[in-house]
C-alpha cells in the first residue's frame, strides 16, 4: 500500500497479513482523488471512513491536509494498525472499533465525506440500508457525499440519493448526495 499524494507522496506502508482487507488499489484510488481533488478543500472537510480496514483511505485524505479523520471498522487488529500509523506519521485519524451497522444507526455528528469500502459480497439490501441509515441519521452533511466502493458486478443506480459512479478496473465508486 502507497500513499499517493501529499505530505507523505510516496510512502509504503506494510499492513500485517493477518488482516482480513483488500485495500483500494493505487489506481482507483487515483482516479476518486482526481475527482475530489476539484470538488473539494481537504484542510477543511471531515471524514468518515467506513470499513477502513488498513486506513489506505484515510491515510490519503490525511496526507492530502485533512485534520479531521474517524475511520471505523470492527477488527481490533485493524484499528490498533490504523492507531500506529497515524501515531508514527502524526495523523490526527480517530480510529473506533465498531459495528458500522451500529454505528451508521447513532446520530453523533456529520461529516462532509463518508467514504465506505464493504466487502464485495455484502448484498443490495446492506448496502442500501448503510447509506440510508447514514442519511436519515445525518450522518451526511447538508452538502455532503457518501462514495461507496463496491465491485462492477454490483449496481446501486437505483439507490435513493445516487449521483454517478465511476469505474477503475474491478472497482467501481458510486457517490450519493
Amino acid at each position: 500500500m502507497r500513499i499517493i499524494s501529499g505530505l507523505h507522496k510516496g510512502k509504503r506502508l506494510m499492513a500485517p497479513k493477518s488482516l482480513p482487507v483488500r485495500p483500494t488499489t493505487d489506481f482507483a484510488k487515483e482516479g476518486l482523488f482526481n475527482i475530489l481533488n476539484h470538488r473539494w478543500m481537504f484542510q477543511d472537510i471531515s471524514l468518515l471512513d467506513l470499513f477502513s480496514g488498513t486506513g489506505n483511505i484515510s491515510y490519503e485524505f490525511a496526507s492530502r491536509g485533512c485534520k479531521d479523520i474517524t475511520s471505523v471498522d470492527s477488527h481490533f487488529g485493524c484499528i490498533k494498525y490504523i492507531s500506529k500509523i497515524s501515531e508514527e506519521l502524526h495523523y490526527n485519524i480517530h480510529a473506533i472499533k465498531a459495528d458500522i451497522f451500529k454505528y451508521t444507526k447513532m446520530p453523533s455528528r456529520s461529516f462532509d465525506i463518508i467514504f465506505a469500502d464493504p466487502p464485495y459480497d455484502f448484498t443490495l439490501q446492506q448496502l442500501e440500508q448503510m447509506i440510508s441509515q447514514s442519511f436519515k441519521n445525518g450522518l451526511v452533511s447538508q452538502e455532503g457525499v457518501f462514495i461507496l466502493e463496491h465491485s462492477k458486478h454490483t449496481d446501486v443506480s437505483g439507490f435513493e440519493r445516487f449521483s454517478e459512479s465511476r469505474r477503475y478496473g474491478g472497482s467501481v465508486f458510486s457517490f450519493f448526495q
